[in-house]
């Protein structure tokens, strides 16, 4: 039996009843698959909802406008990308290079009828149009990620990127190779993290 999310951090989400319904479907999924492959640490099975999907979930507020569709590179065990589908209804393209971590994703919309399209490739190969909004957790250092992201981001594009405590020093080295506006949002579930809110991505004109 997988367990139970914990109601307290649950209830600290702004989710109407079915939506918070299907985030516990997409919860139950991700504990069950996990005892057979690494979407989280075996350790987080018992709080996924405060370590995971309100990690995810704070990205919401911070969504500019109402984006036509998102891509989340990296997507893994959905994080944030199908959280954020199930929740918001923006449709978002999940591109994972994984079989296996691929087969859960499908299986997970399916289950909670996300709005996603599962891509099984690398990004670098990817052929998506490029999106208003592309959103990425645990994949990469920040100078590698922009070069991943910035392919599939329209001009006027907003990233959002959950950061661990090392977010300024990727930021400082992130500024050598690339222009950009950046705020830094602390988040709501780790004190020593940050989400990198970057838009007017460009490269810098010594780039290589």
């Amino acid at each position: 039996m997988p367990p139970k999310p914990d109601p307290a951090a649950r209830d600290s989400a702004p989710l109407d009843p079915a939506t918070r319904a299907r985030l516990d479907i997409y919860a139950e999924l991700l504990a069950r698959w996990t005892s057979r492959i690494n979407l989280i640490s075996s350790n987080d099975r018992a709080v996924i909802w405060p370590r995971h999907i309100a990690d995810s979930l704070q990205l919401i507020p911070l969504i500019r406008g109402t984006p036509s569709h998102a891509i989340d590179l990296g997507s893994g065990g959905g994080l944030p990308g199908l959280v954020l589908a199930i929740a918001t209804a923006i449709p978002f393209t999940l591109i994972e290079s994984d079989a296996r971590k691929c087969a859960f994703l499908r299986e997970a919309a399916r289950a909670t009828s996300a709005p996603v399209s599962v891509l099984n490739g690398r990004i670098e190969a990817a052929q998506t149009a490029p999106a208003p909004l592309i959103t990425a957790r645990a994949l990469a250092a920040l100078p590698k990620l922009l070069d991943l992201a910035a392919p599939h981001l329209t001009p006027s594009g907003q990233l959002l990127l959950p950061k661990g405590q090392s977010h300024a020093t990727e930021l400082t080295a992130a500024k050598a190779r690339w222009q950009m506006r950046v705020t830094e949002h602390p988040s709501g579930t780790d004190p020593a993290a940050a989400i990198l809110d970057i838009t007017e991505l460009q490269r810098a004109p010594s780039a290589p």
